[in-house]
């Protein structure tokens, strides 16, 4: 009985080891993070399956890599930024591939349905692996879809594109994009948000175009020769010919750092044995890139040097005084590890700004962007005085007989001995303070942050200059009796003051009401400026409590501002018992009306809303001349002009924050389901209350959920929008957010990001909410989301 049972021993072991090693992979075949990978076929080249991202953590990437080289390097990935362990991917007859976590949650497909149904899939000795279809046709293979490397034989048409990874071990999307242009270029650009449409600036082009010709493909070769191949029959080389490859692997990758490189491994290699890089573009990426988006090759406020090894391969490293703020990311942006605040500067017993900075310099040194004032002729002394002195300068450039004075953030940052500049960094003396780990603002650096220079507050408004002086030599009592004696403030000088017939007649008498409040209706209108313009009027009810107060918070407040993410105010009028105000008309409607009607908008449509509304509030608290508490987020008060971009409205609620003051007392402001804990704990409010209401505002725009329904929706765990989504945070199904929506679903790293980012919003402790500028950080993927607490105390 022996014989037969070790005959049938033998026939069983090649039949599993050939499961794992065939270049066919079977309909329905499975493989997990933890098993031997499928393996191409004859000749072993090429491997696919997961690889450990680092040997510390368990996440995984599903991808193909070199396997018969001592160094595993990975030439395709699942668009997606890591796998857990315990991951499968099968090969699917209607999705091809199903990348699912230890739970069965799918992670990632080539997409929601093909063209037809997937006989097998087949991973060849060029590293293509390929879907085929029951006719034997290719259905989809990963040529067509590259990430950020190209193979030889490997061909990329018009429209194509490779994309850089976030960072060396971060596998996501990151800053850099090869694309082949319809103009027959072959281009590298920069986008700092992967869901912008346009790019922030070209730092490489091949110049081959032609306009004789329209059909253009990008080839690349087994000997590395990468060309342009126009029509059907005239190449152009982009590379120089060489004869070195013959007996080497080659490959074509964009670098995380942006540098395109051409790669070549002997075949035979020995253990010690790397990559060569034998040709690159472009020559130097920390003076290529230019423009006035984006960090540059580096992140913001770091600064770039080229590698002296012949590799054009750059360098990044934080100035004196600041450090990163992701320090797992040596490329990515710096804080400043210490908060100016503008009124110690002023000469108060604190001391002057001498007693409080220094001036630090750095040769060869430049950030050739961010400049707030130019002095030209300027000599070295009073350049570094000029700054000092100056509460909002943080850094000024020294060259010639020019200084620039620049304020943060800085971007483009280049150093090296050919740059003909000197930079001035202002550091706080007598130590730096440190930053809490987590990466949020603590108590003191929110008081700090939320300060701004109360020189310009109402400075505009001699009305209301003129009660500030009275309070403090005559007294509140005095100041009620100005009031009453000059009823009509001199507000803004930009702005137009209109009579009420004005507006009447402008309205058609005030028959077209598009909007209304809780005390002010809004009606659509035509006045005469220029050849006519649509404008939004705002009627404001005399009778409603406050409306004195609201009126001129608007005025003055808006009449100072300006931004693409605000709605503009045109003009006022202040007639007796007519208050009214006078904006640009929002041609569609508010983003209540859009993101709840039948048809939600697509995800892309609602990420760009988000960016919007966060690039809006970063400008009322952060830069504007007065800090701004906008008091009442919610979408109604989010219109969308022509091209759907998001404008912040209404701040008849808004609240101002004075000099010396990061928190104010006020009645309670806001709209049910958007307003923080503390407006109801008798506490001061600071800029963290639009954090929170941007937060739920965030959640509503993930989902296209109301925070609070109406009605319920498959049971009762939907009606508090911010209770269901942590929920589905906790339970790791994100997916259920957006379980109708094939474009978010295939976008989950953003999605996953967005939400994280929501739930710090809406932390019941307002110090641990981030700023509005660390949220706009965290949305655009610019510094890392840590996992957010449970927002709620337990009491």
């Amino acid at each position: 009985m022996a014989h037969p049972l070790l005959y049938l021993l033998f026939l069983v072991f090649p039949l599993h080891t050939l499961a794992q090693n065939t270049a066919t992979i079977a309909v329905n075949q499975t493989l997990n993070t933890a098993s031997e990978p499928w393996v191409s076929s004859p000749s072993g080249v090429f491997a696919f399956g997961f690889q450990k991202i680092q040997a510390t953590e368990d996440q995984f990437m599903l991808c193909i890599w070199y396997a018969n080289i001592p160094q595993r390097t990975i030439v395709w990935h699942a668009n997606i930024s890591a796998a857990p362990q315990g991951s499968t991917v099968r090969v699917d007859s209607s999705f091809g591939l199903i990348l699912s976590d230890s739970e069965g949650n799918k992670l990632w497909s080539p997409g929601d349905g093909l063209s037809q149904v997937i006989d097998h899939a087949f991973l060849n000795d060029t590293g293509n692996l390929v879907l085929v279809g029951r006719d034997s046709t290719v259905v989809w293979d990963t040529f067509s879809h590259p990430t950020d490397t190209l193979l030889p034989t490997q061909e990329m048409e018009i429209g194509g594109m490779l994309i850089s990874r976030r960072s060396e071990a971060n596998f996501s999307q990151g800053r850099f994009y090869l694309r082949m242009l319809g103009d027959g270029n072959m281009v590298l650009s920069t986008k700092s948000v992967s869901t912008n449409l346009d790019f922030d600036s070209e730092y490489y082009n091949s110049g081959t175009s032609d306009p004789t010709i329209s059909d253009y493909k990008l080839g690349f070769t087994e000997l590395g020769s990468l060309y342009i191949l126009k029509g059907s029959n005239k190449t152009v080389e982009i590379t120089p010919p060489r004869s070195i490859y013959s007996g080497s692997y080659v490959r074509l990758s964009l670098n995380f750092d942006g540098v395109l490189s051409l790669y070549s491994i002997p075949k035979i290699s020995t253990v010690n044995q790397i990559w060569s890089s034998n040709w690159s573009q472009p020559d130097n990426i920390c003076t290529a890139i230019h423009g006035n988006y984006g960090s540059g090759a580096c992140g913001y406020n770091n600064v770039c040097s080229i590698d002296d090894d012949n590799t054009k391969r750059p360098s990044c490293k934080c100035p004196q005084g600041y450090s990163l703020i992701d320090p797992s990311d040596e490329y990515g942006s710096c804080g400043i590890n210490f908060v100016q605040i503008c009124d110690e500067s002023l000469g108060t017993e604190r001391g002057s700004s001498e007693d409080l900075y220094e001036i630090i310099e750095v040769n060869n040194t430049n950030w050739p962007f961010n400049d707030i004032e130019h002095i030209n002729p300027c000599g070295e002394d009073e350049c570094k005085a000029s700054c000092l002195n100056d509460c909002l300068c943080d850094v000024a450039i020294y060259g010639g007989s020019g200084c620039w004075k620049k304020r943060l953030p800085l971007s483009n940052g280049v150093y090296g001995p050919n740059i003909a500049a000197k930079a001035f960094l202002k550091l706080r003396k007598n130590g730096l303070l440190e930053k809490q780990n987590n990466g949020f603002p603590d108590k003191k650096k929110d008081h700090g942050t939320l300060i701004v220079v109360g020189s310009v507050l109402l400075g505009s408004s001699v009305f209301i200059n003129f009660l500030f002086i009275t309070t403090t030599c005559l007294g509140f009592s005095f100041i009620y009796k100005s009031k009453i004696k000059k009823p009509n403030p001199s507000v803004q000088s930009n702005l137009h003051c209109f009579l009420y017939n004005e507006l009447a007649k402008a309205t058609n008498e005030f028959r077209e009401e598009i909007g209304r409040g809780a005390s002010a209706i809004v009606y659509k209108g035509e006045i005469p400026l220029g050849s006519g313009n649509i404008v939004a009027v705002k009627k404001l009810d005399r009778v409603a409590h406050d409306s004195e107060k609201e009126f001129k918070a608007e005025v003055n407040v808006i009449g100072q501002t300006h931004h693409k993410h605000l709605v503009r105010l045109l003009g006022y009028c202040n007639e007796g018992q007519h208050q009214l105000l006078v904006y640009e008309y929002m041609r569609n409607g508010s983003v209540a009306s859009f993101l709840f009607s039948d048809l939600t908008p697509s995800w892309s449509e609602r990420t760009k809303i988000a960016f919007g509304i966060a690039h809006g509030l970063t400008y009322l608290h952060e830069e504007c001349n007065t800090q701004i508490i906008h008091c009442d987020i919610k979408p109604q008060n989010i219109l969308l002009d022509e091209d759907y971009n998001a404008r912040i409205s209404d701040f008849g609620l808004a609240k101002l924050l004075r000099v010396n003051e990061s928190r104010t007392h006020t009645n309670i402001r806001g709209t049910k389901g958007y307003v923080a804990p503390e407006w109801f704990r008798n506490n001061k409010v600071t800029v963290k209350v639009d954090v929170y209401s941007f937060g739920i505002l965030l959640m509503e725009i993930i989902t296209g959920q109301r925070s609070v329904g109406d009605i319920e929706i498959d049971g009762s765990d939907k009606v508090i929008l911010a209770d269901w989504v942590i929920d589905c945070f906790q339970e790791k199904r994100l997916d259920l957010l957006v379980e109708n929506d094939a474009e978010a679903l295939n976008d989950m790293e953003m999605v996953d990001r967005f939400v994280m980012t929501a739930i710090w919003c809406i932390q019941e402790d307002p110090s641990l909410r981030p700023t509005m500028r660390k949220v706009n950080q965290m949305l655009e993927g610019v510094v890392q989301v840590p996992v957010p607490p449970y927002p709620y105390s337990f009491t």
